[in-house]
């Protein structure tokens, strides 16, 4: 971008201003640190010019808005036409609680909703099994069958909205109630809108909900990427999920190096199944982690486009310039809230939804001030929704596109970003790709010793954690939610209702079919579907896969 000579010339400039007025500045006034990082570790230099990023072509590494390689965003016009979806992460007690969540924040402004799971329901356990005890409603919504899910969305128009359900082990499940939920609104699974996360090799590396091995939970994913290609076109099949790899504590790169290998596994999975590229790639999507380091986190997002469409252009020749865009959400870090001084997490979710917004996400949900406590208080999601509303309404960050491309330091970390990412992406490959990468334990061996760096210097005070290891204060409790024990009685009764009312014998078919497609080569999809009509459990469906493929377990590398 700019001419050798111009290069050279700000170049002994700088090297005249160190001489002559910084060392001066230096003597009298010392930095605070030898060397200043960002929250990742990478080196962040006192000064930025054109020195560095005189490699950078703009036509090459930048372009234009819309077009590839995407780093200056996906849409010719961005937010100046259409504010990002905002999605408050929801699901609390039974259905019945959730519904009336929904119908609250959509009634303050959200625009898309977000589901968010109890445990039995994330490993595809009923409420009433033994396993479930004390978890029914806690961290999630509990959904065991059909029933719930037609509560869930009762009132709320399946054809206007569009949802996404934070689910993995049984995704093709959960997808399934939802479709067959939407027929009983008289809704076409051709006209419903949403995602869903299923993104199961990110749970082997991080986040540890397990049902079925690596290469049968693939072959799911394939199967419900396969049939809503061609059955439900407006939904995104996966969403490859970075979130939870930097929630287990990994660096900016690593939370994009592995959630681009897992994606690039996906791809080529649905590929070998057949699939041409340009039929699926468009829908799919991805999630990440909006963190507190605010110039970081936005290199990481554009580093993020220009690298997917790189690769979906030269690895796998997609022609469709929809195959190129990473489409993603956003969620501030969960990981960087605290219970000390609760009030703190206002500031650092309006931060890390900035750096989302300046990255240009098409999706974000912000955190509540009480969610290091419990599920977030009506109160703490409306300020938390409010939080994103004046973002968009009041600030003026909408008003252009990518607003810092050009910047020394935005530019040269995205440039840094892209390189070390690829040495992960590198390294990865070479064992033979992401699944054999996992059986070795080198992503989670990584994650791992970031984690432990990073929490190594908290202790340490080398980094500071305002409330926790520096301006250190007691603080009033704040009011939390609290799930009734008396959801669990409601859930189980709910349950055992649904199992007397079920067609027995009907239902014994259909899971008998499903475990004969299970054993074969068939897409499950059309199976799953026809035992949710039957009021079949998630557990009866997930038990025929662990019957069939078998049980994940965790080797416990240290």
């Amino acid at each position: 971008m700019f001419g050798v000579e111009k290069v050279e010339a700000i170049k002994k400039r700088r090297e005249r201003w160190e001489s002559e007025v910084l060392q001066e500045s230096l003597e009298t006034l010392p930095e605070t640190h030898d060397t200043f990082t960002t929250i990742s570790g990478l080196e962040v230099k006192r000064l930025y010019t054109p020195e560095n990023i005189k490699d950078l072509d703009y036509e090459r590494d930048l372009g234009f808005p819309g077009q590839y390689p995407f780093t200056r965003g996906i849409h010719p016009t961005m937010y100046r036409a259409r504010i990002w979806t905002m999605r408050m992460f929801s699901g609390l007690g039974t259905a019945e609680d959730t519904n009336r969540r929904f119908k609250y924040l959509l009634e303050h402004g959200e625009t898309g909703l977000s589901t968010a799971f109890h445990f039995p329901t994330l490993m595809g356990y009923c409420s009433d099994d033994p396993m479930a005890r004390g978890e029914v409603g806690k961290c999630g919504v509990a959904i065991d069958t059909l029933k719930d899910m037609e509560i869930l969305f009762d009132g709320i128009p399946m054809d206007r909205i569009t949802t996404s359900m934070t689910i993995n082990p049984p995704a093709a499940v959960l997808l399934a109630m939802y479709i067959v939920t939407a027929e009983k609104q008289g809704v076409s699974k051709k006209d419903i809108g949403g995602t869903i996360q299923n993104d199961m090799l990110k749970e082997f590396i991080a986040q540890k909900t397990f049902m079925l091995p690596p290469e049968p939970s693939l072959r799911i994913i394939v199967d419900t990427v396969e049939y809503c290609t061609k059955e439900v076109p407006k939904w995104n099949t996966i969403s490859i999920s970075g979130y939870h790899i930097r929630e287990a504590g990994s660096t900016a790169v690593q939370e994009l190096a592995f959630t681009l290998a897992d994606g690039l596994t996906y791809v080529q999975a649905c590929v070998d199944r057949g699939m041409d590229v340009d039929e699926f790639a468009p829908r799919l999507s991805f999630f990440f982690n909006a963190h507190i380091d605010f110039f970081e986190e936005i290199a990481k997002y554009r580093a993020a486009r220009r690298i997917w469409a790189r690769f979906m252009r030269e690895r796998f020749k997609a022609k469709n310039s929809r195959s190129w865009m990473l489409r993603f959400h956003t969620q501030t870090a969960g990981c960087s809230l605290t219970a000390q001084q609760p009030y703190n997490n206002i500031i650092r979710t309006a931060y890390e939804a900035l750096a989302a917004v300046m990255g240009g996400t098409q999706s974000l949900h912000t955190n509540s001030l009480d969610e290091v406590l419990a599920l977030p208080t009506e109160e703490a999601a409306t300020i938390a929704l409010r939080t994103q509303q004046i973002l968009a309404e009041e600030t003026g960050v909408i008003n252009t596109i990518d607003p810092l491309a050009g910047s020394y330091l935005v530019e040269a970390l995205t440039e840094k970003m892209e390189q070390e990412t690829m040495g992960y992406i590198d390294k990865i490959e070479a064992m033979g790709g992401m699944i054999a990468a996992i059986e070795k334990g080198y992503p989670q061996m990584e994650i791992a010793d970031a984690a432990y760096r990073f929490q190594r210097d908290i202790e340490k005070t080398s980094r500071s954690l305002v409330g926790v290891n520096k301006y250190v204060t007691d603080h009033p409790p704040v009011e939390i939610l609290k799930i009734d024990p008396e959801v669990e009685r409601r859930q189980m009764a709910r349950l055992q209702q649904v199992r007397q009312k079920r067609k027995g014998k009907k239902l014994k078919e259909r899971l008998e079919q499903l475990h004969h497609a299970a054993e074969g080569k068939e897409n499950l999809m059309p199976y799953i579907i026809e035992c949710v009509r039957e009021y079949a459990t998630i557990q009866e469906i997930c038990d025929v896969f662990r019957d069939v493929f078998g049980r994940y377990r965790d080797p416990g590398l240290f």
